[in-house]
């Protein structure tokens, strides 16, 4: 796999990690020290605030489960997904996450939004 496809892979699964010193540990290895994490509620740089929003969300939704919607797409050293959020079976919010990476695939910034876009004009 990928480094940056690894990387986004772990990024992801911090959310799901009860473990404090494990996300810790996650979060070192795939991410730049002054990642910047943007999305509808936070504008955040570094990994001490973004282990402390993921704290804060696990907290607030313990039983929510976070996966990826669909693959990993990168060119140059951009990357796209989709995600989701699911609680007891259901999906109960999507997104799209477009991510840098530096030259080694670590996480440099995302930019997530929440929801689908609508076909419009």
């Amino acid at each position: 796999m990928p480094p940056h496809e690894a990387n986004l892979k772990t990024m992801l699964a911090i959310w799901n990690t009860p473990d404090p010193a494990r996300r810790r540990a996650m979060c070192e290895a795939s991410m730049e020290h002054n990642v910047h994490f943007v999305d509808p509620r936070h504008n955040i740089v570094g990994r001490e605030p973004f282990l402390a929003m993921v704290e804060a969300t696990r907290a607030a939704f313990p039983a929510a489960v976070y996966r990826h919607a669909s693959r990993i797409e990168m060119q140059n050293n951009f990357c796209r997904h989709h995600w989701a959020i699911d609680m007891d079976g259901h999906t109960v919010m999507e997104g799209f996450d477009l991510t840098e990476v530096n030259d080694a695939g670590r996480i440099v910034k995302v930019i997530g939004f929440f929801g689908r876009l609508d076909p419009g004009s």
